[in-house]
């Protein structure tokens, strides 16, 4: 069994967050420049079994899509280009980083933690991750 891997796709910085092999545990993994995002990906997938992709699908609200949408697509489609055999999954990510901030909070973190964009990129990527697997697991999916 291989991972999962998400991506909160931003257009400075990208969170990312695996699941582990066997699928039952999301972590963030890291915060990549957008630039080198398919760069760190290719290594990655040298290293690591990856069997999906969920990439944060940015909406707005009133559950428009947010203008990040057309960037989003247009990675996508580099996704599936250049891992063909891997399936691509968007999952709404509205409200990640309101609950990011809110598990920093919890978790204790400093205000200066907090402030950490990357940081927050990251656990969104988890808390996208995170919301996928619950979903696929209560619908049976």
């Amino acid at each position: 069994m291989g991972r999962i891997l998400s991506i909160d796709y931003g257009k400075k910085r990208t969170g990312i967050a695996v699941t582990d092999p066997l699928q039952l545990i999301a972590n963030g993994l890291t915060t990549v420049p957008t630039a080198s995002l398919l760069s760190f990906l290719t290594d990655y997938l040298r290293k690591e079994k990856v069997e999906r992709f969920v990439v944060g699908k940015p909406m707005q609200t009133t559950g428009a899509e947010s203008e990040n949408m057309a960037r989003v697509r247009s990675f996508v489609q580099s996704l599936q280009k250049n891992w063909p055999d891997i399936p691509v999954d968007l999952f709404d990510e509205r409200y990640t980083s309101v609950l990011a901030h809110q598990a920093m909070l919890d978790g204790g973190l400093g205000k200066k933690a907090r402030r950490d964009k990357a940081l927050v990129d990251e656990i969104s990527a988890t808390i996208i991750l995170q919301g996928w697997m619950e979903a696929h697991r209560t619908r049976g999916l």
